[in-house]
Formats: structure tokens, sequence, C-alpha cells
């Protein structure tokens, strides 16, 4: 399809430069001032008008608008066909909206592009940008529809105060904005666009023009929205929130690889709850279950956001710290151990843990790390257990 239009676009252009020739050698050529004659009697001669044949003058003229018109409607076909090519395949959220904010930003007049949708897993909203800050993005009055209402495109103008004064050029004064809709979802976000430095009127063609955009992308946002939902659930435990084994394995490979590549610290932390089984008798599996979902509660609330808490085992954590060292794992092991403690767990149980470090080596790999840390946590539990080796 592409290479069709692409060969009709070139045509098109190739027929308006020949009619623009034609036009420029058939235009009748003025005769000179004739000169006049005073001395002579009768009326002054009047100027016959130029010949036009079936092909010339005007009607040529309006062929060439025609065409060329034509030609920039052959060339926004081109552009939108290759956009619908470029998202029919691309199931990665982050591409998908940065390939439609290139396509926003692109369109005439617009100094910065954004999109906001309001829920993305459990994360809340997330907020994509091209040449905006995401603050500068965050202060702008975008909201959803009213509740039952239909969502429209919505034309925004800013009035600036003194204080703005001499920032003109800098400072967004308009914007437009439209709904985002999937097949599915009545309503995803929002895709605006905005003009920085000066007020101008927008045109119902580029009104158009960002709604057609907007339902090109919806579609492909939500497939990468479901995409993306369904990948979280595949690499999440569903006991306990944390990630799963799977997840596990392919992280600490990416990790390893990176803080090798870069020479970078990066400790792993295993984790076992002492004498879980006991608890399990105490209060049945299920209530053995809500205690465990109380720990990872507690494991999640106590990480950085860089580091990655898996589940790898019935009673066994991983938790995988980037850009860190054994002795930042080991006041990772304190800090967790003390939220262990602070209050009863569910059910009024209390449980302690044991835990094992191990630094990235040159030559590790997945295996070679886990086994050290596996044995540093072995030794955690021979020598009296609730403490870290």
């Amino acid at each position: 399809m592409n290479t069709a239009l692409a060969a009709i676009t070139a045509a098109l252009a190739t027929l308006v430069v020949v009619l623009i020739v034609l036009l420029v050698l058939r235009r009748p050529r003025q005769a000179p001032p004739r000169a006049r004659e005073t001395d002579l009697p009768g009326p002054a001669p009047v100027e016959a008008a130029p010949p036009r044949d079936a092909y010339g003058g005007v009607r040529l003229e309006t062929r060439v608008h025609e065409l060329s018109r034509a030609l920039e409607r052959a060339e926004h076909e081109n552009r939108r066909a290759r956009f619908v090519v470029q998202l029919s395949g691309a199931l990665d959220l982050d591409d998908v909206l940065a390939r439609t904010l290139e396509a926003a930003h692109g369109l005439s007049g617009v100094d910065c592009a954004m999109i906001v949708l309001p829920q993305v897993g459990e994360e809340g909203p997330l907020v994509a940008t091209q040449e905006m800050s995401r603050d500068e993005a965050l202060s702008q009055p975008i909201a959803p529809p009213p509740e039952g209402g239909r969502p429209r495109a919505v034309l925004l103008s800013y009035r600036s105060g003194e204080p703005d004064v001499g920032r003109d050029g800098n400072l967004i004064r308009g914007g437009l904005t439209v709904p985002l809709v999937g097949l599915r979802e009545p309503f995803l976000g929002t895709l605006a666009v905005f003009w920085r430095g000066r007020e101008r009127d927008v045109s119902s063609h580029e009104v158009q023009l960002l709604e057609e955009l907007g339902d090109t992308a919806g579609p492909a946002i939500e497939n990468a929205k479901r995409y993306l939902e369904a990948r979280q659930l595949a690499e999440m435990d569903a006991l306990t929130g944390l990630h799963n084994r799977r997840y596990y394995n392919e992280a600490l490979a990416r990790e390893i690889a990176r803080a090798q590549r870069y020479e970078r610290s990066l400790a792993l932390l295993l984790l076992d709850l002492d004498d879980f089984k006991q608890v399990n008798d105490r209060v049945g599996h299920l209530g053995g279950d809500a205690v465990l979902a109380d720990i990872a509660g507690r494991v999640r609330a106590t990480l950085r956001a860089t580091d990655i808490a898996c589940r790898i085992g019935g009673d066994e954590l991983a938790v995988i710290l980037p850009e860190s060292t054994i002795h930042d794992a080991e006041q990772l092991y304190a800090r967790l151990l003390a939220a262990l403690i602070a209050h009863p767990l569910a059910g009024g149980q209390s449980v302690t843990m044991s835990g094992g470090v191990a630094e990235v080596a040159r030559d590790d790999d997945v295996k070679a790390l886990y086994k050290r840390a596996d044995e540093a946590l072995y030794r955690a539990k021979r020598d009296g257990k609730g403490d870290v080796r």
C-alpha cells in the first residue's frame, strides 16, 4: 500500500510540474503598447482579447490548482498509511506513544504534544510528552469527559498575567485536545497539541487532522495497553503481588549484563522465612497465605523504586538491587526485618527471616550469583536464623 501511494504521489507531482511549465509557455504574450495617434480622427483602437484555447488560460491554472490539492491529499494519505503500518505491528506501549507524539508534533503550527492515559495497570496516570517537560504537561487543564459525557475535541486558550511578560517566546498560548477512543474502551485518554509564543486561530481542517490521528492511534494504544497488562499478569505472583520466578530469571540476567557492561555494582538478597511450616500448622494454609501476603506488602513498602522483589519459591523471596553493594543489601535486610517485627502479621502471627547476600563478579551469570547468595542464606539458617550472611 505504501509503494502504490508513493508512486501515485510521484506521478501527481510530475504532472503538476508539467502543467505549470505548459501554463508558462502557453500564456499569451502581451503586445507592446501602441503609440496614440492623436492626429487621426475616430475612436481609439480597441485591443483584442488575448487568445484562449481549450487547454490554456484560466482553465489550465484551475487544473494546476486542482492537481496541487490532489498532490497534497495524496501526500497526506501517504503519511497516514505509513503511520498506520507502523502502529499496526507495534505492541510496546512506549513505542506506540512515541510514534503518535511524533506524528502530532509534525502537524502544522504545533510546538509540543502530550498524551495522558488516566490509568495504566496499578501505576496511575501515564503522561508522555514531546518538546515539553513532565511538570509543564501536568500543569495543563486536561481532564476526562464528565460521567456519561461524550469525549470530544477541546480548544484551549491561555491568558497570561504580568509576571509572564517577557517569556512570550516559550510560553504556551493555546492548545487543542482530542480524545483517544479504543475499540473496546470508550475513553482511553487524551492527545493534546500546543503552540507557544503567539495566539492563533485553529481551522476546522486542523481539528480534523488531529481527530484522525487520535482515531488511528486509539486502537493501537488500547492493544499495547492490553499486551502490557497481560505481560504483567504473566510476570506476577498472584498471592504476593511480587514478581514471579520467570521474571526473576529474566530480570537478574538483564541486570547482571548491565552491571558487567558498565562496571556497576549489583547485589542479590535472598530471604527465607524462619520456621514458616509452623505457621501453616497453627493457622492452616489459608492463614499462612494471608501471612505471606502481609509480609510481601511490607517488603514492597520498604524497597527503593529501582529494587526488584520476586517470589522464587514457597516462602523464599529474592530482591535484586541495582547499583548496590553487599553492605547496601545488608542494610536493606535490617530494614525489612524491622518492618517484619514492628507489628503482628495477619492473624496475630510473628515470624523472623534469614537472609543471604552476594555481589556480582565479572564472570558471574544467574546461576553463579544465586549460588553464592544461597550458600550465604544456608549459613544464616545454620547459625541460628533471624540474621543475614
